[in-house]
């Protein structure tokens, strides 16, 4: 079955970073917006450049654009994430909520480590980020 679907390993890379990058813009929309049953933060507040990141870096990823240098400044907020808010109540993410984040967290890392693949805006321009 691996050498099957292994074939496609480059569309469903492109695909998972699309989803992975949406819904991560969809959290900085929350904080900058008050759209999506969030509620609107100052933007010169923590929240505020936790939205700018999370929606302007969930936008790059999705598009595979700078994809490297976004995923690690975007991986790095999810793991201040973690420990500034969940980590204090457990050290348990099933347990302190923050499941989400270290998932964020540890895929942002991967995309990181991966680049921005085949099918990015990096490739069409020609970088080799």
């Amino acid at each position: 079955m691996g050498n099957v679907l292994g074939r496609f390993s480059g569309v469903f890379y492109a695909l998972m970073r699309l989803v992975v990058g949406v819904l991560y813009a969809c959290h900085g929309a929350q904080k900058l917006f008050g759209v999506l049953g969030g509620h609107q933060m100052p933007l010169m507040s923590q929240m505020g450049a936790a939205g700018v990141i999370e929606f302007f870096g969930g936008l790059l990823i999705a598009l595979g654009l700078l994809t490297p240098i976004v995923a690690i400044v975007t991986s790095g907020e999810m793991a201040w994430a973690y420990f500034q808010a969940h980590a204090p109540r457990s050290p348990w993410p099933i347990i302190n909520m923050g499941e989400l984040a270290v998932v964020y967290c540890f895929v942002f890392l991967y995309i990181a480590s991966r680049g921005s693949g085949p099918y990015s805006l990096d490739r069409l321009l020609g970088r080799k980020v």
